[in-house]
This record gives structure tokens, sequence and C-alpha cells, in this order.
């Protein structure tokens, strides 16, 4: 194993301790179990607390079963550190950057790595009291630490106490993905849940996966100084999105320095003077190259193994996860699941929306169905990549007409005051029609402007109304407007034009 892999052990400062604190007190009791709970939750991440605390907030008899941290993947190890080791980068991107906003660039720039870490325990610290045990338990939740296996229909059991329930949701979330690659066990790695435990910054990082986890921390790493390397498996970046958002992406790590092997498979890493060698195949063309690091970022696994679901009627596949109805169901009445337990979309928002879902629906009989949801999403790169609602290749596919509506950022006052010029607001509606299907947004605020288009698709609002939206100006989410204006003009057809012509000359 390379000495690299020795630096990835949670440092215990004073922030690890009072987040520790908050999400899994060392001196925590689990309470005496109820003689029956009317919910019964078992995971504890976005979605498991979203249902848990709503439950609560009802009066309802809850118990909330985890096996290790309050808070999940978005608070420990995901959206919470992520988020703010990628403003870190930001910040000295800028610094170099600075002669495009009129400044100088700074004549030394020093990334304190070890700031900059110490900032995303500060941060994650901060925000884990909202996960706090002990606020859970004000609120009327009972929290027990442990592993839970079902042991009927409407029981399962906590490190040897028996909890039984009405209702329960299981919301036990995913982990990371890892590919089976001959010797990258033995060579040690680093996945999301360990990467935000370094003090030390790898000179030369690997990342296996160009998706939106592998694009987020390549750049973010790559801005810090680490020499970095994205390799995807597919001839295509960032597959899922546009192709022209996926260009614009590439052509900014192309300036950051991040190199982007695409239709490149790693096959097999070593350990040689403390290096990992890696041996890539591009058709075949056979390469080696030498990192200090490799990153795991090929996606999410649910967690599903060791919760005996089949003692409680519950179906599953060890790839995809437990298997639900549209209103959150599994095959037993009683158990519903929310999160990325059992969806395709796993994302932190919509986790907690599925599980208003459930709990409506388990609780109180409610027939809400996900298929209803309007689900956002965005790649927390610099540019942005944002997205709601149908593609256009969806769309073609259903035989629906579409028409797009696209704004370059360069013709946003905004966007050109700020230097921000790259990307577009592209928008889709139904063609003769202004209801929108779907938007793609590619700019640096984009997570923040996308908000607006799932707003309006889910109040039914079509891009007509839009552009009597007044936007504070200056703003980029202006191009929005900019893309409903140019809606109106194709309404004004030549035989429109004509009677207005007529009307104007009487």
């Amino acid at each position: 194993m390379s000495s690299f892999d020795a630096t990835i052990t949670t440092p215990q400062d004073v922030h690890e301790r009072e987040r520790l604190a908050h999400v899994h007190p060392a001196a925590w009791s689990n309470p005496t179990p109820a003689g029956r709970y009317q919910l019964l939750v078992v995971g504890a991440g976005s979605a498991g607390l979203a249902a848990a605390a709503e439950a609560a907030a009802l009066g309802v008899r809850v118990a909330l079963v985890e096996r290790h941290l309050l808070g999940g993947t978005c608070l420990n190890t995901g959206c919470v550190p992520s988020k703010a080791i990628i403003r870190t980068g930001q910040a000295y991107a800028d610094m170099r950057n600075a002669a495009r906003y009129g400044a100088q660039v700074p004549g030394d720039i020093q990334v304190d790595f070890a700031a900059a870490m110490e900032r995303v325990r500060r941060i994650r610290s901060h925000l884990s009291g909202d996960d706090s045990v002990r606020r859970l338990a004000a609120d009327g939740v009972d929290v027990f630490f442990g592993n839970a296996q079902f042991t009927g229909a409407d029981s399962l059991d906590v490190n040897g106490s028996a909890l039984h329930f009405d209702k329960a949701i299981i919301a036990t979330g995913a982990r990371p993905h890892v590919p089976v690659i001959p010797g990258l066990r033995e060579a040690g790695y680093l996945t999301n849940a360990n990467v935000f435990n370094l003090t030390e910054l790898p000179q030369r990082l690997l990342v296996i996966g160009g998706g939106p986890l592998g694009c987020e921390l390549a750049q973010a790493f790559g801005r810090l100084g680490a020499r970095t390397t994205i390799v995807q498996s597919v001839p295509l970046f960032l597959p899922s999105e546009e192709r022209d958002a996926a260009q614009i992406l590439s052509d900014a790590f192309a300036r950051d320095g991040i190199e982007v092997r695409l239709n490149t498979r790693v096959v097999g890493v070593r350990v040689e003077n403390g290096q990992k060698l890696v041996d890539l195949v591009s058709d075949d063309y056979h390469s080696t190259i030498t990192v200090d690091a490799i990153l795991a970022g090929v996606g999410r696994v649910p967690n599903v193994e060791g919760l005996q679901l089949a003692a409680a009627g519950v179906d599953y596949a060890p790839g995809t996860g437990i298997r639900v109805d549209d209103f959150l169901c599994t095959g037993n009445p009683r158990i519903h699941a929310a999160g990325d337990v059992c969806l395709e979309h796993r994302y932190t928002d919509t986790a907690s929306a599925s599980a208003h879902i459930a709990v409506q629906n388990a609780l109180f009989g409610g027939r809400q169905r996900l298929s209803k949801l309007v689900i956002p999403w965005c790649t927390y790169t610099d540019p942005e990549i944002a997205h709601v609602g149908l593609y256009v290749r969806e769309a073609n596919r259903r035989g629906i007409p579409v028409k797009t509506f696209t704004v370059p950022m360069h013709e946003v006052d905004r966007a050109v005051t700020d230097s921000e010029q790259v990307g577009f607001a592209k928008i889709h509606v139904r063609e003769h029609s202004d209801c929108i299907l779907g938007a793609t947004i590619v700019a640096r605020h984009a997570g923040d402007m996308i908000n607006e288009i799932t707003l309006a698709m889910v109040a039914g609002v079509g891009l007509r109304t839009l552009s009597r939206v007044i936007h504070a100006y200056p703003t980029q989410a202006e191009a929005i407007r900019h893309a409903a204006d140019a809606y109106n003009r194709t309404r004004l057809t030549p035989r429109v034009r004509a009677r207005l012509q007529r009307w104007l000359a009487r």
C-alpha cells in the first residue's frame, strides 16, 4: 500500500468531536423500546430524517434506527463537505484568473490544503447540529443506534432489542460503488466516504468516472493544485447531459488543466516505490500513468444487505435496491421505502420529497405518486450544469413535438459584467404551446436559476407567463426572461403582424 493512504484517517480535532457528539455520541444509550411504534424508520440520512421529523411533528409515535451516523451521506460525506471544498477551489481559481476581473493576480498564490479541509470539517460540524440525536429526542423521536434486521412483517431487531411497528419506512441510502479492478483494493483508493478526511493534497490524482461526482471533485482538487486525470470508460463525457453542455464543461476542465480520457478503462493498479501505477486501455492502446491517489467516483449502490428484507416480505435487487410501486410501497403493505435505497434519481432533495410521499401514503392512506414529482438536478462544477424535466431526445422518443428557446449567457448583461459569459439557458416547450417540458442551464449559478423553471412546471405556469415576471436587473436569471421573450416573438406571426399594422393605420 502506498504511503499516501496513511493520511485518510479522520482527524480528531474539535470539529470532528463536536460532529460526532451530534450524530453518534459515544455515551448514547438506546431507549427502552415502546410496545409498538406507529412508524419505524430505518436509516437516518436525508430521507429517514425527513420522514421521522414529519411524522413526529404530526404526533406520531416514531422510532428511528441508524447503523452509523445521523445525517447520512449528505451531511457527512456528500453534499455538505463537497460543496465546501468546491467553494474553496473556486476561490483559488478566481485568484488565478483575477486579470479577467480587472484585478492583479496575487504574486504568490499558495494553496493551504490543510486549512481548506479544516474549513470543510468546521462547516460540517456546524450543520450537524440540525441533525443531532438530542434534537430528535427532544422532538419525540426514539433514536436507536445499531444494526437493524427484520424478523417479521411488522418487527425488527436492533442489537438484540425487538421493535414492533404498524408501519415502517426503509431509508438506508446508498454507498460508493467501487469498480472491480485488479490491484485496486491492495493499492488503496478514495471514495466520497473518506476523501474529505484528507489533510494532505495528493499531487497526482486519478478520478475513475466522468459522472457528476467525479467531475465535481476532479475540478475542486485540480483547482487546489492536484494534477488531475479523469478516466471515463464510455466515449461520452457526462453521458446523461446534453452534448453542448458537456462540451462547455470539457472546455472548462481544459482551462483548469484537468486531463480527460474518454473511452478508456482502468485494467490494473500496482504499487512501486510508494507510487500507484495505473494501467489504462483505450481501444487497443495501452498506457500507464503514475499517481499518488485514486478516487473512485463511478456511482452508488443501494444499502440492502444485512437487513433480512426477505423476512419482512420486501423484494429487492442488490444493484438497484428495494422494489417499490409508484406510491413507494414495497411488497409488504406495512412497509414503504424512500431515498437512495429505492430511487433512480439519487439526490438529497429527491430523497426528502420521497420521504414526504412515503409518510403520507403509509400513515394516512395517501395516494401521492412518485412519478408526479418534478425533479431538478445540478452538477456543481464551474460552470454548473442544471436540468429539469425532459431532454429533447426523451421528448422525441415519446413522440412529443418540441420547440427550444436558447439564450447564450454572453447575451445576459449580468453575466457579462461578472465575466461569466460561458453557458446558456435552454428551455423546451411543447410545440404550438408555451407548456414547459424541460430546461438545461449552464452557468456559474445554474443550480439557483433552475428553481424558477421547476416552480413554473410544478405550478403549470407557461413560458408566456414567465415573460411577464419582472426579474431584478441585472441578474443572470434574466436569461430565463429572455427565453420567454423569444417565445412571445414567435407568436407574432405574419398574420398577427398584418392585423396590428391595420389597427395602427386606422
